[in-house]
């Protein structure tokens, strides 16, 4: 099969770490692995992006499930050209699977081209739509307290200070 991208990467991503297998193609053909694992806090995912900077990756693509993935797309965003995955469409080869195997995995289905990308906003949208989820859970919760004062008026006994049952 044809080779796409010559120096790639694939992640397999979960909540407190992160498997990378980054493929390398030769000139002369040969291919090179090379497997690491880092941890999810930003000062890790940074020296990820070190590392991969230094081996001249080019590409990166990692599943997307959940939302552990968005750290990390964060912080490689404008480095590399990413690449998020839906799950159901990295179907992997049936056997013992592993971190590292599906990293592998990845990496080579994005090697070949075999990837389809999800689609993921840019940075100011993403910004916005957090931020407007924010602003519903603002109202949600104020709705909430505004209800419950009203549920508990008449309820409280001046005189007394206390709350009838």
């Amino acid at each position: 099969m044809e080779i796409l991208y010559r120096r790639c990467a694939g992640c397999d991503v979960h909540k407190k770490t992160v498997k990378v297998c980054l493929l390398i193609r030769q000139e002369n053909g040969q291919r090179q692995k090379e497997f690491r694992a880092y941890g999810t806090t930003t000062e890790k995912l940074l020296k990820l992006a070190d590392w991969l900077k230094e081996q001249g990756c080019t590409h990166v693509a990692m599943e997307g499930t959940g939302v552990y993935w968005k750290p990390v797309y964060n912080l490689l965003e404008g480095n590399f050209e990413l690449l998020v995955a839906n799950a159901q469409h990295i179907k992997a080869v049936p056997g013992r699977k592993t971190d590292t195997k599906d990293a592998e995995w990845i990496a080579d289905l994005l090697q070949h081209g075999l990837l389809k990308a999800s689609f993921i906003p840019s940075a100011p949208q993403r910004e916005l739509r957090e931020l407007t989820r924010y602003r519903v859970c603002l109202t949600e919760e104020r709705t909430r307290e505004v209800n419950r004062g009203e549920s508990n008026a008449g309820r409280y006994q001046p005189e007394t200070g206390r709350r009838c049952q």
